[in-house]
């Protein structure tokens, strides 16, 4: 079935674009790959040399200041976008995809978390319908009606929080309340921001530590908070990438109680020591201090506390002017601090800091190549222009560790060689790292850097990715994650399909090949951790 379903997806190929004919094989040297992999001519970044999109700013800047004054109750800047524009030959491959997995979801695992498409059953995590709710503005931005209809309903009939369930603050929030608030901008309708009010409410709980710094968990029913099972401190990246979304719920309510939880978080761990504006992985909620010798690291548990920074910035119309400041000064760390390159090629990567003497290790997870339109955004934005650079250079680096697989799939994580190798390779990939878990977070870059550029190089390398997707992913039922990004004949499927799949990945895919841009224009729109869009405020 997958090598049949990799076949159908390469019938959407459109002919135009320059693309190779195969994958790359296992046995291809870095050299051939790199023959039709090249890094783009990049065009100027916006507005020096774009002047329609410097026009469209102006409009938008005009626009915001229209509605100066107006964020109070459930007002917001920009009204939901129409009906989506007649798609494009690879977006209604992507939409095949999302209605294939939307129809493994409903048979095998409805109002469940994720879908074990192989077994043909289900796989409970928070008991939240995790896939239905992610996929909601998915969904309804590709315009599938009915398949919207029928998860709306279920979200109306059957989704009660009332459950004596501890849920992780974070994963509930970027994924649970960013998806009914995302929904709700786009549908306005009610019943999306009542089920946001009601897990706001009992999510807010989370925060009751003696810093203020929340908590990992919360239960549900009893509206109580605790550290989390595996250790005595939140993850850093968890309790700072929960302010877009409660922030939100503040403006469209007009309750501040939540933004202002929020705020005191952003506010404390400014003002907490850093390394060149880097942070450890791990804080004690109780104490509100860092935990000594932790890793930095732009991966897991570090990974979104930079992106919010720029992304809270942007949400508040720019005037919380410590939270730019504090992304350029973590940018400049990274730079001087985490950038390294390989032998033989010279690739940019970013590795960690490790112990309590920050030893360098060569590492790099997928979730970090989340940082090249994280970057781009933050130049359209105003950033020093040289940040673009380290996109454009990071992201052909991050498309490489997808492309250089044979099965066009990135691992978890890469190893990078800083020195001369006998076998002449920049990177390798250990055998626990192999997997590939439907991940987005190079396709949201792609997008980011397709969105503010126009550069169509973006597109084809994103479509190379789906195409490794559509055949070794793909199954009779729906996606699965798979254990081997190295073998084309072993792949080793771990029978899971991810709600992010859903909610981002093909979200991220469909979005990067829209031929109208501007229909989900940054200008207007901030994406949360979760591929959620939320509207852009004036303070």
């Amino acid at each position: 079935m997958l090598g049949v379903a990799g076949i159908v997806a390469l019938t959407y190929v459109i002919t135009n674009h320059a693309e190779p004919s195969a994958p790359p094989a296992a046995s291809h040297s870095a050299d051939h790959v790199d023959s039709y992999l090249t890094p783009p001519p990049l065009l100027p970044h916006p507005p020096d040399n774009l002047p329609e999109k410097e026009k469209e700013a102006v409009e938008n800047e005009v626009f915001a200041k229209k509605d100066e004054g107006m964020r109070e109750g459930r007002d917001q800047i920009v009204p939901p976008p129409g009906l989506p524009q007649k798609r494009t030959t690879r977006q209604e491959a992507i939409v095949a995809a999302m209605k294939h997995a939307w129809k493994g979801y409903k048979t095998y695992a409805w109002g469940h978390d994720h879908l074990k498409p192989i077994s043909r059953t289900r796989n409970d995590w928070l008991r939240l319908g995790l896939t239905l709710i992610d996929a909601l503005d998915t969904l309804w931005i590709m315009d599938l009606k009915e398949e919207f209809s029928e998860a709306r309903e279920w979200v109306s009939t059957q989704l009660h929080f009332n459950l004596n369930q501890d849920v992780n603050l974070f994963e509930t929030t970027i994924r649970v309340l960013g998806g009914l608030l995302s929904t709700y901008h786009l549908t306005k309708e009610q019943v999306f921001l009542d089920k946001a009010v009601d897990l706001g409410d009992r999510l807010i709980a989370g925060f009751n530590s003696g810093s203020g710094v929340p908590f990992a968990d919360v239960n549900l029913y009893s509206r109580r908070a605790s550290k989390p099972k595996w250790g005595p401190d939140s993850s850093t990246s968890e309790v700072t990438t929960i302010q877009l979304e409660f922030r939100d719920l503040s403006r469209i309510t007009g309750n501040p109680i939540y933004e202002e939880k929020v705020n005191f978080v952003s506010e404390h761990i400014h003002k907490l020591p850093k390394t060149e504006g880097l942070v450890p992985i791990f804080i004690n909620a109780q104490t509100g201090q860092w935990r000594s010798h932790s890793t930095i690291t732009l991966g897991a548990r570090g990974d979104s506390y930079y992106e919010y920074l720029l992304k809270q910035w942007i949400q508040t119309g720019r005037t919380k002017d410590y939270l730019r400041d504090d992304f350029n000064e973590s940018v400049s760390g990274m730079e001087h601090l985490l950038a390294a390159r390989t032998e033989p090629s010279n690739l940019l990567f970013f590795g960690e800091l490790h112990g309590g003497s920050k030893n360098f290790v060569n590492k790099m997870d997928e979730l970090t190549c989340y940082l090249p339109g994280t970057l781009a955004l933050g130049v359209h934005y105003g950033m020093p222009k040289h940040h673009m650079t380290l996109a454009e250079q990071l992201m052909y680096t991050c498309t490489l560790t997808w492309l250089r697989q044979p099965t066009n799939l990135a691992p978890e994580i890469t190893y990078f060689n800083t020195q001369p190798t006998g076998t002449n390779e920049d990177f390798f990939v250990k055998n626990n790292d192999a997997h590939y878990l439907l991940r987005p977070e190079t396709i949201e870059s792609l997008w980011y850097m397709y969105h503010l550029t126009g550069n169509k190089t973006y597109q084809d390398w994103g479509w190379q990715m789906f195409q490794g997707i559509e055949t070794y992913c793909r199954v009779e039922n729906g996606y699965t994650s798979i254990g081997n990004v190295r073998s084309t004949v072993d792949t080793k499927p771990k029978d899971k399909m991810e709600s992010f799949f859903l909610g981002e990945t093909l979200k991220y895919l469909y979005l990067l090949f829209m031929e109208d841009q501007s229909t989900f224009s940054i200008d207007k729109w901030v994406f949360n951790s979760e591929a959620h869009p939320l509207p852009i405020y004036s303070h």
